[in-house]
C-alpha cells in the first residue's frame, strides 16, 4: 500500500512530500525564540522553507533526468522523511544554502554522461561547489566528484582537468572583489573557514542515537545492494550511479569533520542517501519486506518527535 503510492510519479506524491517538509520545518522551530509578528522574519523563514522544498525538487529532477531510478518518487519521500527525522537540518541557514548549491553542482557533474558541452558543465559544477563552500567550507569536498568523474570516464584531455580549477578560481576572485567593494578588505566576505571537530558528545541523546543508527544502518545495507546493482546498469549510466555513491561518502566525511555537530551537517548526506535507498527499495522482490522497510523509515520520524 505505502510503496504503491510512490512507485509511480504522481502529483499527489509532491503534495505529500510538501506537507512532510513543512512539518519538519515547523517542528524544528518549536522552542526557538522566533518573532513571527516580524514581517522580515516571516519572509526569511518562508524563503528558507522554499530552499528546503526546492532542494527536494532538484533531487527529483536529477534522478529523472539521468535515469537514476525507475521513475518512482521514493527519493523525494525519503529526503522529506530524513528532514523530519533530523529536523535540525532545516535550522542552519548556511548549510541549507550550501547544500542547495551542492545539488546544482551535482546535477552538472552527473550530466557529464551526455558528453555534450563538457567545458561548460565542468566549469559550472566547480563554480556551484565553490559557491557552496562560501556558505559552508567543507562543501568544497564535493569538488572531488568532478575529478573522480573525469577518472571514471577516462578523460585524458588536459583542458578538462584545468577548467574545474578555473571555476573555483572565478568564485574566489569575484568574492575578493565583492569584499573590497563592501568591506574594504580582500577577505571580508569570506565567512566560512576550514575548522573541524571530532567531538561527538552532542549526539549523545536518545533521539540522535536512534535516528543516526537507523539512517546509517539502512544506508549501509542499501549501499551493499546498490554497489552490486551498478554492474547491471547500462554502461552509459554506470558512472552516474558511482558518482552518487561517492557523494554519499563525501557527505559522511562532512558529518565527521563538521566543527559544530548539531545535526544540521547531515543534510549533505540526505540526497545521495535517498537515491541509494530508493534504488534498493525498487529492487526488493518481496512486497511485504518492501512495505516494512519503507514503513520503518516513515514511522521513525514520528516516533522521534514524541521523545
Amino acid at each position: 500500500m505505502i510503496t504503491s503510492i510512490f512507485s509511480k510519479s504522481k502529483p499527489i506524491n509532491f503534495i505529500i512530500v510538501f506537507f512532510i517538509t513543512l512539518l519538519a520545518f515547523v517542528m524544528a522551530r518549536f522552542g526557538l525564540e522566533t518573532s513571527w509578528s516580524n514581517a522580515y522574519v516571516v519572509i526569511e523563514e518562508g524563503g528558507l522553507f522554499m530552499v528546503c522544498f526546492a532542494s527536494i525538487l532538484l533531487v527529483n529532477f536529477i534522478v529523472n533526468k539521468n535515469s537514476l531510478s525507475k521513475k518512482s518518487n521514493y527519493e523525494i519521500l525519503l529526503f522529506s522523511l530524513f528532514l523530519l527525522t533530523l529536523t535540525q537540518t532545516t535550522n542552519n541557514v548556511n548549510i541549507l544554502l550550501s547544500n542547495f548549491f551542492v545539488l546544482l553542482g551535482l546535477r552538472r557533474v552527473i550530466s557529464l554522461r551526455s558528453k555534450i558541452e563538457l567545458n561548460k558543465k565542468l566549469f559550472d559544477a566547480a563554480f556551484w561547489f565553490a559557491i557552496a563552500a562560501l556558505f559552508y567550507f567543507w562543501a568544497i569536498l564535493f569538488f572531488v566528484l568532478i575529478l573522480i568523474s573525469l577518472i571514471l570516464y577516462r578523460d585524458g584531455e588536459l583542458k578538462h582537468w584545468v577548467i574545474p580549477f578555473t571555476g573555483v578560481a572565478s568564485v574566489f576572485v569575484i568574492t575578493m572583489g565583492a569584499s573590497v567593494v563592501f568591506f574594504d578588505d580582500f577577505f571580508g566576505a569570506f565567512t566560512s573557514f576550514p575548522e573541524f571537530s571530532f567531538n561527538f558528545n552532542s549526539y549523545n541523546s536518545a533521539s540522535y542515537i536512534i535516528a543516526i543508527t537507523i539512517l546509517l544502518s539502512f544506508g549501509i545495507w542499501s549501499s551493499l545492494f546498490y554497489i552490486n546493482s551498478i554492474k547491471e546498469k547500462k554502461k552509459a549510466f554506470r558512472v552516474s550511479f558511482k558518482t552518487i555513491l561517492v557523494a554519499a561518502i563525501i557527505g559522511f566525511a562532512i558529518v565527521f569533520l563538521a566543527p559544530v555537530k548539531d545535526g544540521s551537517e547531515f543534510l549533505f548526506l540526505f540526497a545521495p542517501l535517498a537515491i541509494i535507498i530508493a534504488n534498493y527499495i525498487e529492487i526488493i522482490d518481496e512486497k511485504w519486506f518492501r512495505e516494512i522497510f519503507l514503513g520503518v523509515l516513515i514511522i521513525l520520524p514520528f516516533v522521534l518527535l514524541m521523545l
